[in-house]
């Protein structure tokens, strides 16, 4: 239902020397490498700067790294297999001319560039300094789908693990045709760059799989003046559901309204964060007599899609990945933890097979890679070669009450799936882009 929240040349590397530009361990891969990250840990998206960047950094704990409990802009070093990697973690406040000085001014003495939460910033990062200065860049966890689906905005330098709208809505819309009995819908979404992603994308899908879209409708960020008046649009034009493009900023009113009313349709989208489904139980407490899955389940709320949340995949990786996290932040992994676990897993694997730590090595082995270590599984991730975006599976659940309550602070969590569609059905194809790297 929400979402929040995308050929390298010659730079200058931080500790690196040789003739090679690469100075290595003795071994297979270099002494040093540096990463330049860039998250909003302050503003208003501070808490997905959060999310993003503990994501990251569980990465190398769960390769047997220590990892800070708190996150604050500096440096922070990891050593894996003989490699200290450091990432030199800055603040964008939100801001998307901040995010791109502080990656601009990183750029010429790291490895790779990573993070972004909002799209407005990966797309600032990734068309004025990544593709300016052929310096890898690892989006994430920014879901507008134009980041590498957009010729304007992907290159060979732009890749993104971290899961897309067009992601949310290859499963999600799929599921609504072909599992439900929802005929129609009308999407109202932010209007903005991932607002219209929603949009384009759910009523792409919707439309190719037989599912009436009656209409769409653009609001502000952090809309909330009269959602009766727009849901007497949906009402109007009989719809079986209707769809948000929205960040937590909007959610409280907006289902509020729906659940304050006996409205005859159904409420269907994308599963946000923590943050997300702490506003989705405090609303449905609110207005519940008791707060059970059945009693959730019989206000029309759902099907849902989620990107990634601890309980939707059954692997080892993503069971020792949560502990680590556990024992570090207190709290399960969340929606946008996977994609960023993946990115970073990603960049390592390019060091060790490279042997390098070159931003056009880099480069070279992230492009097509099938990425060993994710949460999603051995492989879970892939990335695509004709635009650098990495496909993996997706899954649609219910809200069911929290049962892991020491770990997640939200009355409500996702249900076991109710379907997981593979990274083959959930990837947006060539032919859907205009971005072609090959």
């Amino acid at each position: 239902m929400i979402s929040t929240l995308g050929a390298a040349g010659a730079v200058g590397l931080a500790g690196c020397g040789g003739g090679d530009g690469t100075e290595t361990n003795g071994g297979d891969t270099p002494d040093e490498v540096t990463i330049g990250m860039v998250q909003p840990l302050s503003g208003s998206l501070q808490a997905y700067g959060q999310i993003a960047t503990r994501g990251f950094y569980t990465y190398f704990g769960y390769r047997g790294a220590d990892i800070p409990s708190e996150i604050s802009e500096g440096t922070e070093s990891f050593d894996v297999d003989g490699t200290t990697y450091t990432v030199d973690l800055r603040d964008s406040g939100g801001d998307q001319t901040e995010a791109q000085n502080a990656a601009s001014d990183m750029a010429g003495d790291v490895t790779a560039l990573a993070g972004g939460t909002s799209s407005a910033s990966a797309l600032a990062i990734a068309n004025n300094v990544a593709n300016q200065q052929g310096i890898p860049y690892m989006a994430g966890p920014a879901a507008s789908v134009e980041l590498t689906s957009d010729s304007d905005n992907c290159s060979q330098a732009v890749f993104r693990a971290s899961e897309t709208v067009a992601m949310d809505a290859q499963s999600g819309g799929k599921y609504v045709a072909d599992e439900t009995d929802i005929g129609s819908v009308y999407i109202y979404y932010a209007d903005y760059s991932f607002g219209e992603s929603v949009r384009d994308n759910y009523q792409r899908v919707l439309e190719n799989n037989g599912v009436t879209v009656a209409g769409t409708q653009a609001l502000p960020q952090g809309y909330d003046s009269d959602w009766p008046a727009q849901f007497d649009q949906a009402t109007e034009a009989g719809v079986d559901a209707v769809i948000g493009g929205f960040t937590v900023a909007t959610l409280p009113a907006m289902l509020g309204t729906y659940l304050a009313n006996d409205y005859d349709f159904r409420f269907a989208g994308g599963l946000g964060t923590r943050l997300a489904e702490a506003a989705l139980g405090a609303t449905l407490q609110g207005s519940l007599d008791e707060l059970t899955a059945d009693t959730i389940r019989e206000t029309g709320l759902g099907p849902l899609t989620t990107r990634y949340h601890w309980n939707q995949y059954d692997n080892q990786i993503n069971t020792d990945a949560n502990e680590v996290h556990r024992e570090a932040y207190g709290t399960n992994t969340d929606l946008f933890t996977s994609g960023m676990f993946t990115g970073a897993s990603s960049i390592v694997q390019a060091v060790e097979s490279a042997g390098s730590a070159d931003p056009g090595d880099i480069v070279a082995e992230l492009t097509g890679m099938s990425v060993d270590e994710t949460m999603k599984g051995e492989g879970g991730y892939e990335f695509q070669e004709y635009n650098n975006q990495a496909r993996s599976a997706m899954t649609v659940v219910d809200l069911v009450p929290t049962e892991d309550t020491e770990f997640w602070d939200a009355p409500v969590e996702p249900s076991a799936p109710l379907q997981t569609y593979s990274m083959g059905e959930t990837t947006l194809s060539e032919e859907n882009t205009d971005c072609s790297l090959n």
